[in-house]
């Protein structure tokens, strides 16, 4: 991985009444950084409602995403450079389309399984200043990963990010971001969904209701 980065809270925008606070701007550091089961040691997460949890601890995003959104929305290239997703590993030479829901993950000496994806929300798109980002995030799934803590450990910048198990290889993280995004899908995707390892709870449910309003 290129980078290992962790926020602190800080105002999103010192000059707007509203003062909203987030730690989703995230620096990068260059010393090992202990993982635990709800994240990175010094990574904060201020609204514990959508963000955070033992099913989001750890949120990886490929560097090769950037180049997508720069072509998307050239005015705001500036902004899309690495950690300009919020993210706590930057990732080089994997994306979308090669990570799978469930992956198992050797992370330097920490073992992480990839969950969920990441559903775009208004604080992204007030850091990069437009609410396309969220639309855009869905349409093209150049979403990123969230992981769990499946054995605790240290992580630095420059570790290899290996997959060293694959239950789920038909369900690439691109594959699912089409259901994520609304798309229809089969009944047999959505029984397979329901009881896909790895994939968190809440998705799992969301797909067995999705196949049982078909009944």
């Amino acid at each position: 991985m290129a980078q290992v980065r962790l926020g602190r809270p800080e105002l999103l925008d010192p000059e707007s009444p509203k003062k909203a606070i987030t730690a989703f701007r995230k620096q990068p550091t260059t010393g090992p950084v202990r993982v635990h089961a709800l994240g990175l040691e010094g990574d904060t997460q201020v609204n514990r409602r959508w963000h955070g949890g033992p099913d989001k601890a750890v949120y990886s995003y490929p560097l090769s995403g950037y180049a997508g959104w720069i072509a998307d929305l050239p005015a705001l290239a500036a902004r899309f450079v690495p950690g300009g997703m919020g993210e706590n590993l930057c990732i080089d030479g994997q994306d979308e389309a090669i990570i799978c829901i469930g992956d198992v993950i050797r992370a330097g000496t920490a073992t992480l399984q990839v969950a969920q994806i990441r559903e775009p929300c208004h604080t992204l798109a007030q850091v990069v200043g437009t609410p396309k980002v969220a639309r855009a995030m869905v349409r093209s799934g150049r979403s990123g990963w969230y992981c769990r803590v499946i054995e605790p450990g240290t992580i630095t910048a420059g570790d290899a990010h290996d997959v060293i198990e694959r239950p789920n290889p038909g369900w690439t993280m691109l594959r699912f971001s089409r259901f994520s995004g609304g798309g229809k899908l089969a009944a047999d995707e959505l029984a397979e969904l329901s009881r896909l390892p790895g994939l968190t709870p809440d998705w799992q449910v969301r797909a067995a209701k999705l196949l049982a309003a078909r009944a």
